[in-house]
């Protein structure tokens, strides 16, 4: 308690000095008022009244000490003290409360992200990966966007996916396609059987309010890649002979929660592929880096800025360049959340392979 009386203490004592110069010309009995209230910003609830009691005792010493004891100006000012020292103590239970809620929500952030974004392997099969998310929440640091990377015998699977919308709702929904990715990407056959899985999840577990932008992507031991488009920004190839492109699908599906919409037998037409040779990065988004703004409200170019910044260094470093980039661009904190997913083929490594470059 000691530290919160301090300004508290102060503040009176400065009032005093004042009081006491000044005389009983200047009526500065309630301004004592001014420890309760200040009390209250910081301390626990007890201090409040603590204060009170102080600003009152002084209240009286003063007045008796001028000739004012006694006199209506004195009552009205204990009245003032009592007045604000009631008002600040119920000020002060509902900031703890407050406080107390921030640091539940905080905790209970703290565990989904835990189950969320568990960090990816940084090797899987021949793919090097790095991730990095980033919320735009000043309360919790989740969100609506996720990112996952599993083996399966076809290949190194991932998905990027942005849920539509804020709150619990939507930290629900982003649980619910990864939990049906975790479980479909180790067996399925085909990434659209993994899109109708999660589809199906969705459709099971979630409200039907909400949709789902994603991105699911597979690389083979001989550097097939395929990418299945839900409604999704189009992943950033960058090639070691210094080629930087989007990989956009013929006609991108509708995203997860809409496909009701396009029938069943859309989803070849989501679908992009290339072969990547060794060295060859892939970086894999959502739209808080395709949508963030400079002042005069331009996109972010990805492919211009990002592109060289990715080509060269360990992955980790190269997000790390890509998210200072973005900072420099729109010269503000984040307003949208923001998962990169950064995989490099590596072919010929392994869980236990080769250290990274560090061109």
């Amino acid at each position: 308690m000691a530290a919160p009386a301090v300004l508290p203490l102060a503040v009176m004592g400065i009032v005093l000095i004042v009081d006491i110069a000044t005389g009983a010309q200047f009526n500065l009995l309630p301004v004592y008022a001014a420890g309760p209230a200040l009390a209250a910003a910081r301390g626990p609830v007890r201090l409040v009244p603590a204060m009170g009691g102080v600003g009152m005792a002084l209240c009286v010493a003063v007045a008796a000490s001028s000739g004012r004891l006694g006199f209506a100006r004195m009552y009205v000012a204990l009245i003032a003290i009592l007045y604000v020292t009631l008002a600040a103590s119920y000020a002060a239970w509902v900031r703890i409360r407050a406080e107390r809620r921030l640091v539940d929500v905080q905790e209970v952030a703290s565990t989904l992200e835990d189950v969320l974004f568990a960090p990816v392997a940084p090797t899987i099969g021949p793919v090097r990966l790095t991730a990095s998310y980033v919320s735009a929440s000043r309360a919790t640091r989740v969100g609506g966007d996720l990112y996952e990377a599993v083996a399966s015998p076809r290949g190194v699977r991932v998905v990027i996916a942005d849920v539509q919308g804020k709150g619990l709702g939507t930290v629900r929904c982003a649980a619910v396609v990864l939990a049906s990715f975790r479980e479909a990407a180790p067996d399925a056959v085909e990434l659209a059987e993994i899109a109708r899985r999660i589809e199906t999840a969705l459709d099971r577990s979630t409200d039907g309010e909400r949709f789902v932008t994603g991105l699911l992507a597979q690389v083979s031991d001989a550097g097939h890649l395929v990418v299945l488009n839900q409604g999704h920004p189009a992943p950033l190839l960058v090639t070691t002979d210094g080629r930087a492109e989007l990989l956009e699908p013929l006609v991108p599906d509708a995203p997860f929660g809409l496909t009701v919409l396009t029938g069943p037998g859309s989803r070849q037409e989501g679908v992009a592929r290339s072969a990547l040779q060794a060295g060859d990065r892939v970086l894999l988004y959502t739209d808080g880096l395709s949508e963030a703004r400079d002042g005069i409200g331009r996109f972010y170019p990805v492919v211009e800025r990002a592109g060289p910044l990715l080509r060269e260094g360990r992955l980790e470093a190269a997000l790390s360049r890509l998210r200072a980039d973005v900072t420099a661009f729109t010269g503000t904190a984040p307003d949208d959340d923001s998962a990169l997913l950064l995989m490099e083929f590596a072919p010929g490594t392994s869980s236990g392979g080769n250290p990274e470059r560090d061109d």
